[in-house]
């Protein structure tokens, strides 16, 4: 796919490869639908991507649910100054995880965690979330895993702007401020909407 080789340069082979991973495995596994596989570079990968350009450099990134790895795999190829922890609660996830980050050869960047988000003590620079919960509940697993002067970067379809007006009683009370942002690697890739939180 030219827009995956252009956005990921010498990295493009890593990504290709993980999406291979994704398309066999994932499959197998039950961590991507088969009706996914046509999709997996333009509604899954990329999408993920699309986050990069908000992330500062060298952050450390927590992706809370990771499931598949998203975004927390595509990030790590395209972003090796990143030091990313995929946590997932799931044995079976976490198994799959730990194998394909270490097939990646991306072990020296990402840690692969199993547990719940409420249960971390931890603190990250940014936290991310993709298909996890509905806002106001992720607000509650995921702030106190931001660290301060972080942000928490939530990847919505396009209810994200609705799910805002529902977590705003909540962002009042701690005094933080949520906006949209509208992250989009390409113009020829469906834009990512996400709810960013600092």
């Amino acid at each position: 796919m030219d827009v995956a080789r252009t956005v990921f340069g010498d990295r493009y082979e890593l990504a290709s490869q993980y999406v291979d991973i994704l398309a066999s495995r994932g499959v197998d596994w039950g961590l991507i639908g088969p009706r996914e596989v046509d999709r997996l570079w333009t509604r899954h990968v990329l999408n993920s991507v699309a986050l990069a350009g908000l992330v500062d450099d060298g952050s450390s990134v927590l992706d809370v649910g990771s499931g598949a790895g998203l975004p927390g795999i595509p990030l790590a190829i395209l972003r090796p100054d990143l030091r990313i922890t995929l946590l997932e609660p799931l044995l079976r996830r976490y198994n799959f995880l730990a194998e394909v980050v270490a097939e990646l050869g991306l072990t020296d960047a990402v840690t692969v965690l199993r547990g719940r988000a409420e249960d971390q003590h931890d603190q990250w620079q940014v936290v991310t979330a993709r298909a996890v919960a509905a806002l106001p509940k992720l607000l509650g697993w995921c702030l106190p895993l931001v660290a301060t002067g972080g942000e928490l970067l939530a990847l919505k379809g396009e209810s994200a702007e609705q799910e805002l007006v529902e977590g705003q009683g909540l962002l009042r009370s701690r005094g933080l401020v949520g906006e949209v942002v509208t992250a989009s690697v390409d113009p020829e890739v469906a834009p990512t909407w996400v709810v960013r939180i600092r």
